[in-house]
């Protein structure tokens, strides 16, 4: 199994790291650390020797902050996390709060003293966030000072080692450019910049780049690197050798200088002495950048990472590699769906079996390389936490007439994979149908839309939620994140939420996931993946833009109220289940085909 469901967090720990870490800021003479749930490669998954904040305070969630005093503690969480935090952090210990209704800023000038020192690891941090912690700490006259060490890594007795997994090759044919030609694509965006160079930190960037994938992140095939990209073409990677094999070493040295990952100190002092142009994304790179290339002379051109936007705009080839993905992955989710129709109805399977089955039909692809994140299997009030992870405490057998929620992804070589479907267990109250299909509708909205070019994410958001608000609810998530081609199932930098300002592009593939989530009871998620298409219309006054949907997975009907969906969404949602039925069937055998045949029969 790729999926471990030990248990992974501790609230007990709580009491004896933060005694931990406090001897040593004691030791180091300051009276405050923020711990951020970060690494110097700011993705959102992490190593284990980076998991520092559960360390210190048991949260298991992928975004998080705790800021340590000597005679107080909190941590921070988003809306995805609030109800997770309080189960799984010693919050006598870490007052539980909230990033948006109250920062760490705020937190901070409502604690700290005008004699606090408080302490940050500039490997974790990013200048925007340093100088927000600084002009704090200043309007209190507290001081904010750069570790040389981190201060949890110093407390931490049992760390684990640094990741050394090897590295791929990326097939050129599944890659529809030579890394030759990225690069010099990249050479040239940085040269029209004036800069000299540009440092990449972000790792998925650096397998776009590179054309190769990695084994350092579990669900994520990316390898721990920094890269300096320089205009002239001469191009260095920070890498340990442990990660590179005699091919691999050949093929990255017709690209790259090959270093070792401690070199880039020097390298950014050598930049700085000379007076050089570096290119920093300051939003996504280490504040340490920044700090090292500046007192060394250097001159910061902040811009986006060049990677991004090319890696996020999918060409031709990565597209129908993806599609070809999707259409392999349908398979074992419409078997997993023949399965729970055919077991959860007798209340003896639990959320780990049901989980473990949905891996096993994946693994009988022949092609699953890793799952794209861990499986949310999340039954009744479980779903009801929006990313629910498993294990063997929190596990409980499916129960009937309840709704059973699951979300999970595969990783193959041409296409990750992301979608959520529910499962009516039984007979589905009312209230539970009539919310089920008010996320339905808003998930069909989202997918018939066409919008003009230049939409952001923020301006398509609120199509997703409109049926939910119109009753007074809401879900504290975006609807939806970028998915990567064999990298990060959550890539950057296009959103459909609230804060996204970046505009929707052709080859973008993004996810549509609105949900509603009932405290105690149950929870809902619809969730297909789409590509950002141009619309071809010759009758548009506008240039504009549409959804094709990559999904084609039945979505169930027990749970839908039809009386409150418009001819448009029974159109859409007939039409959907033909085509699932059109692409997926000549894969099935005869009883999936039977059962297929009555999954997406008409609403």
């Amino acid at each position: 199994m790729y999926q471990d469901f030990s248990k992974i967090t501790d609230p007990s720990c709580g009491r004896r790291n933060i005694a931990a870490l406090r001897r040593e800021m004691m030791k180091k003479n300051v009276t405050g650390f923020i711990i951020p749930r970060s690494d110097a490669y700011r993705g959102e998954n992490v190593a284990p020797a980076a998991e520092r904040l559960r360390w210190l305070t048991g949260f298991g969630g992928s975004a998080g902050l705790g800021i340590v005093m000597m005679d107080k503690a909190a941590i921070f969480v988003d809306g995805r996390y609030t109800i997770q935090v309080r189960q799984q952090v010693d919050i006598s210990r870490f007052e539980p709060k909230h990033f948006v209704d109250e920062p760490a800023t705020k937190w901070l000038m409502k604690n700290a003293k005008k004699t606090d020192i408080i302490a940050i690891d500039p490997w974790l941090h990013t200048k925007a966030e340093v100088e927000n912690y600084k002009q704090v700490l200043e309007k209190i006259g507290a001081q904010l000072i750069l570790a040389e060490n981190n201060l949890i890594d110093l407390a931490w007795d049992d760390q684990p080692e640094l990741p050394m997994g090897k590295i791929e090759i990326y097939p050129e044919v599944l890659a529809g450019k030579s890394a030759e030609d990225k690069l010099a694509l990249l050479a040239n965006d940085i040269k029209e910049q004036a800069a000299d160079a540009a440092i990449l930190n972000l790792c998925d960037g650096i397998a776009w780049a590179f054309n190769i994938r990695g084994s350092d992140i579990k669900r994520v095939p990316i390898a721990h690197a920094f890269a300096l990209i320089f205009a002239n073409g001469k191009h260095k990677i920070f890498i340990n050798s442990k990660k590179i094999d005699a091919e691999s070493r050949q093929y990255l040295s017709g690209l790259a200088e090959i270093c070792q990952p401690d070199q880039i100190t020097t390298e950014i002092k050598n930049i700085g002495r000379t007076a050089g142009k570096l290119l920093i994304d300051t939003d996504a790179t280490p504040y340490w950048f920044t700090h090292t290339l500046e007192n060394s002379g250097g001159i910061i051109v902040d811009s986006k990472d060049p990677t991004i936007m090319p890696k996020a705009c999918k060409n031709s080839t990565e597209l129908q590699a993806s599609r070809a993905a999707h259409i392999r992955d349908a398979k074992p989710m419409i078997q997993f769906l023949k399965w729970c129709d055919e077991n959860l109805t007798n209340g003896d399977i639990d959320e780990i079996t049901a989980a473990k089955q949905l891996e096993q039909f994946r693994v009988d692809t022949g092609k699953l390389k890793d799952i794209s994140f861990d499986t949310i299997s999340g039954a009744a009030q479980n779903g009801a936490i929006c990313h629910y992870h498993v294990d063997v405490d929190s596990n409980i057998k499916i129960p009937k007439d309840r709704l059973y929620l699951f979300d999970s992804g595969a990783q193959y070589i041409d296409g990750t994979t992301d979608i959520t479907r529910v499962v009516a267990v039984g007979d589905i109250d009312e209230e539970a149908k009539h919310n089920y299909t008010l996320v339905l509708k808003g998930m069909i909205a989202l997918s018939l839309t066409k919008f003009p070019v230049g939409t952001s994410g923020a301006q398509l958001d609120a199509l997703a939620r409109q049926y939910l608000w119109a009753e007074g609810k809401d879900f504290d998530h975006g609807t939806g994140h970028g998915v990567g081609i064999y990298l990060d199932v959550h890539e950057g930098p296009a959103r459909i939420s609230r804060v996204s300002d970046i505009p929707l592009q052709p080859g973008m593939i993004l996810s549509n996931e609105p949900g509603y989530y009932k405290e105690g009871a149950y929870g809902i998620r619809i969730e297909n993946l789409m590509i950002v298409n141009k619309d071809n219309r010759a009758n548009t006054e506008r240039p504009m833009h549409y959804f094709e949907t990559l999904t084609y997975v039945p979505i169930d009907k027990r749970p839908i109220d039809k009386s409150i969906m418009s001819h448009i969404e029974i159109t859409w949602f007939n039409n959907y289940h033909k085509e699932v039925w059109k692409r997926i069937s000549p894969s099935l055998d005869k009883d999936e085909k039977a059962w297929l045949k009555q999954a997406t029969s008409a609403l």
